[in-house]
Formats: structure tokens, C-alpha cells, sequence
């Protein structure tokens, strides 16, 4: 299942990157994030692992392991998703006039044949609101 969503948020871009990777508080703007823990000792860079409780339709379901896998401060930030949900998410940040265009894209499965792809197709429309919200969320916490 690939979801995108883009937005202008007005917000310079090391601001945006700044927001992006504060992990601890990324559940203030990413409603499906119940909590956010750094496993590893580093908080930057390719391999900094992260734990996210995470909701499904509001209720705090299971604990997903992701991993970094590209780190290009403060342009883009792919993360790999190592648990039952597999797959990348990609955050592009670009400088445009009045601060920064915001990209994000997910591509995940799960490896359960049909069935798998019968949840992420019933799921997906919620997804896209999710991410949608988290752009908007984003927007308004940026300066703060």
C-alpha cells in the first residue's frame, strides 16, 4: 500500500527537521503514535532504532520497531518498519518561499497474503486522514 500526503508548512526547513526527529514528542503531532522510545544510543544518523506504540483506529494496538535507514539533515529521512507492518516511510523536506514543502510517503505491507492487503486496503483511507492530520498538527506546532 503506498499513502502520500504533501504541504506547505510555514517553517524553515531545519525547524521542520527539528520537529521530525524530536522522537520522544512525536506522538504530540502524529496521533497514531501512542509513545515514541529511542532503543539505540544514538538519536541520529542511519541505524538509530526506535519503538512506537502505535494506534489503530485510536486504540494503542502494538508496539512497532523501525530503524533509520537514510538520514540527509534536513532534506529527507527514510525509516524502515522491521515489525509485522514492513515497508519504508519517506519525509522529504524542501525550501520553498515562506518556509518548507513537506512530503511524506509510506509504503508498507504485511506478510500475510490476501488478507494483508485486504486490511491495508480497508485501512487506508483512514491512514491518508492520519498523515493528513499530522501535516496540520506540524503546521501549527513549528516556533514553539
Amino acid at each position: 500500500m503506498n499513502v502520500s500526503v504533501a504541504a506547505r508548512l510555514p517553517h524553515a526547513p531545519e525547524e521542520v527537521w527539528r520537529l521530525l526527529t524530536d522522537w520522544e514528542r512525536q506522538s504530540r503531532w502524529m496521533r497514531d503514535a501512542a509513545s515514541v522510545r529511542v532503543l539505540t544510543e544514538r538519536r541520529e544518523g542511519n541505524g538509530v532504532q526506535l519503538a512506537v506504540r502505535t494506534r489503530v483506529l485510536w486504540v494503542p494496538l502494538f508496539t512497532e520497531r523501525l530503524e533509520v535507514v537514510a538520514w540527509e539533515p534536513p532534506r529527507r529521512l527514510v525509516i524502515a518498519h522491521r515489525s509485522f507492518v514492513r515497508g519504508i516511510g519517506v519525509w522529504r523536506v524542501d525550501p520553498v518561499p515562506g518556509g518548507s514543502m513537506f512530503r511524506w510517503v509510506e509504503e508498507i505491507s504485511l506478510p500475510v497474503p490476501v488478507l494483508g492487503w485486504i486490511a491495508l486496503a480497508v485501512y487506508k483511507p483512514v491512514m491518508r486522514r492520519l498523515m493528513r492530520g499530522a501535516t496540520r498538527n506540524l503546521r501549527r506546532l513549528g516556533a514553539s
